[in-house]
């Protein structure tokens, strides 16, 4: 099954270089969500699948990213108000990943990682520039649920839940808890469906359900760290290192693909 020969040595037990490597990865990543409000699948993704393919590195980022973002949408109180404003945009979300992870086993992997790479660089350069668009309140719906629809199957397809979803959440004027708890909300619903999407197509294995409950500890330490260095780090010039980082994976990761 895919994935499950990287993980497995051949008496069946995990590998423990793989361990580490995944704590390690979730641990980092976990950090950067702690501090900038974003990033553990991205950062999960970037890492993981050049290692251990783009399959397996999206089932092992399920686990510590549903639990991680269940934590931030209910953090800062007000979540429900959040929720009744988005709820069109996550289940649009929710539901067509199913749909996205299709392709996972139907369509050459190579695609998927170039457009994997695609979507790093639309999202950091985007962030980088600090393009923020503006929705009237008239449009937020038709708008949202168009955007859950594409979101979604991005999402099944990339591991990747952040284009156009993250775009669209910041067009909504928002406040930044309300953001940070939206972010958090459609991260956790999306991770749901991904995971029941995997398993129903053979690629969320036993060892990959075992390899990402190992990466939430170091996922949920490295959160509480980057949170506690959050005040004494210049975030600007973090947020700006971090998405300069993320726009070098993405063209690294293309040009792998196609080359």
């Amino acid at each position: 099954m895919i994935g499950e020969l990287a993980l497995l040595d051949a008496n069946g037990g995990l590998q423990a270089g793989i361990v580490l490597w995944i704590a390690g990865v979730f641990l980092l990543a976990g950090g950067i969500k702690g501090i900038v409000g974003v990033g553990l699948p991205t950062v999960a993704i970037v890492l993981l699948a050049p290692t251990l393919g783009l399959p397996a590195a999206i089932a092992l980022l399920t686990i510590p990213t549903l639990v991680t973002n269940i934590w931030q949408a209910l953090a800062g109180g007000g979540a429900a108000t959040t929720f009744r404003r988005i709820w069109p945009f996550l289940a649009a979300a929710a539901l067509t990943v199913w749909i996205g992870a299709g392709a996972l086993t139907r369509v050459n992997l190579s695609y998927l990682t170039a457009l994997l790479g695609l979507v790093l660089i639309t999202y950091s350069t985007i962030s980088m520039l600090g393009l923020r668009f503006a929705l009237a309140p008239g449009r937020e719906r038709v708008v949202g649920i168009a955007a859950g629809l594409v979101n979604g199957v991005v999402t099944g397809m990339t591991g990747s839940f952040v284009m156009p979803g993250v775009i669209y959440l910041q067009s909504l004027g928002l406040t930044r808890t309300q953001l940070i708890q939206a972010l958090g909300m459609l991260f956790s619903s999306s991770s749901v469906t991904l995971s029941l999407a995997l398993a129903d197509r053979g690629i969320m294995t036993a060892s990959l359900g075992i390899g990402s409950l190992i990466g939430l500890l170091p996922a949920l330490v490295g959160v509480a760290l980057g949170q506690r260095l959050r005040n004494r780090l210049p975030e600007a010039v973090f947020r700006r290192a971090f998405f300069g980082a993320l726009f070098a994976a993405g063209a690294l990761i293309l040009v792998r693909s196609v080359v």
